[in-house]
């Protein structure tokens, strides 16, 4: 038995007892780039939330694992060269449908560790660590077992503490070059870093547009991504924390550093924002996902109808990438501003 034979049986007892070998897939990270795989430049090492991920040629068959990371590659043109995704919550941008269409998409949610490996990866990215840790799709530790390298972004990681349970805390307040700095990491690893410095350039121009002359330093946000019953609201320093600060405007719960906690809706009526950033969400996981749905909560229930911004009905609908520290959170600085100029609540 030849030695990676050998290595995928291993893998396939691991992955699921006595499962036939072609179920996990085989030949992985050694079926990267054919007569490229000596590639000038290569191999490239870039960090990895902790750990580094080596890849000894341009991907070929890359695998990406959350919406926010394949939006990342469709932006720099690589649909032909990956073969899955998963994890979705919205809708692809419209931009990126045509090529999106090209990729299989392995689950609107997490896709089984078989289904990912039978599409014989070269490469896997993910946008959070829980997504290939337990609970996720499978922890990376199986995936570069078979050599097949694994790139998290390091939005969830750097300046993160994500021991703590929950969303994580953020020990340092994220920024839009932690976003950039994913951008470059993954045009590298593929060899088209003149895309990515592309992309950021764009991205940063849209953000110097949208924020043009803006003051809304007297105006409280308050984001909501999901969840009725125990209501998700967004902490001082993730994605939310940069729409906000890119406005100057104030997050109603800025005095909390955790990504995401779960807050009642009477602390939400003592600090009676001015603005409520909710997101729309397409996913049917918890309560109260889609936009509708929210407001709907919102203009009846006794805790949350006479709220400021329910009574004059300030809301700005995002998607649930906009809400995460994506290239989409861009998109939400422009929506946010647009609605506060709207709102005439900025100057």
């Amino acid at each position: 038995m030849s030695s990676k034979a050998a290595r995928i049986r291993k893998f396939a007892l691991l992955c699921a007892g006595a499962l036939a070998l072609t179920a996990c897939g085989g030949g992985a990270a050694e079926k990267t780039a054919g007569a490229g795989d000596k590639a000038r430049g290569y191999p490239v090492t870039v960090a990895s939330c902790g750990k580094k991920a080596e890849v000894k040629a341009p991907p070929r068959r890359a695998v990406s694992l959350d919406q926010g990371s394949s939006e990342i590659l469709l932006s720099l043109g690589l649909a032909d060269r990956m073969v899955g995704t998963g994890t979705w919550t919205d809708p692809v941008l419209k931009n990126l449908a045509k090529d999106n269409a090209e990729v299989e998409r392995l689950a609107d949610r997490y896709p089984s560790l078989e289904r990912v490996l039978a599409k014989e990866p070269d490469f896997v990215s993910a946008s959070f660590l829980y997504t290939v840790g337990k609970g996720g799709v499978a922890d990376r530790a199986k995936f570069t077992e078979l050599g097949v390298p694994v790139y998290v972004s390091p939005t969830d990681c750097a300046g993160k503490d994500n021991d703590g349970g929950g969303d994580g805390k953020r020990v340092k307040t994220l920024t839009m070059d932690t976003v950039y700095g994913e951008i470059r990491d993954l045009a590298k690893v593929f060899d088209v870093e003149k895309r990515g410095e592309k992309l950021v350039a764009d991205l940063k121009g849209r953000v110097a547009k949208a924020t043009d002359d803006i003051d809304a330093s007297d105006t409280t946000l308050l984001y909501w991504f999901a969840n009725s019953d125990a209501p998700y609201m967004a902490g001082c320093c993730g994605a939310p924390g940069i729409i906000t600060r890119e406005l100057g405007a104030k997050n109603v719960f800025d005095d909390t550093r955790e990504e995401w906690p779960q807050i009642n809706w009477e602390t939400v009526a003592d600090r009676d924002p001015d603005v409520l950033v909710i997101g729309d969400l397409t996913r049917k996981s918890q309560s109260a996902e889609s936009a509708a749905a929210k407001i709907k909560f919102l203009e009846t229930n006794p805790a949350t109808r006479n709220l400021t911004a329910v009574k004059k009905k300030r809301y700005v609908l995002l998607s649930g990438q906009a809400m995460n520290p994506t290239i989409r959170t861009v998109d939400g600085i422009e929506q946010v501003a647009a609605g506060l100029r709207k709102f005439g609540l900025a100057k």
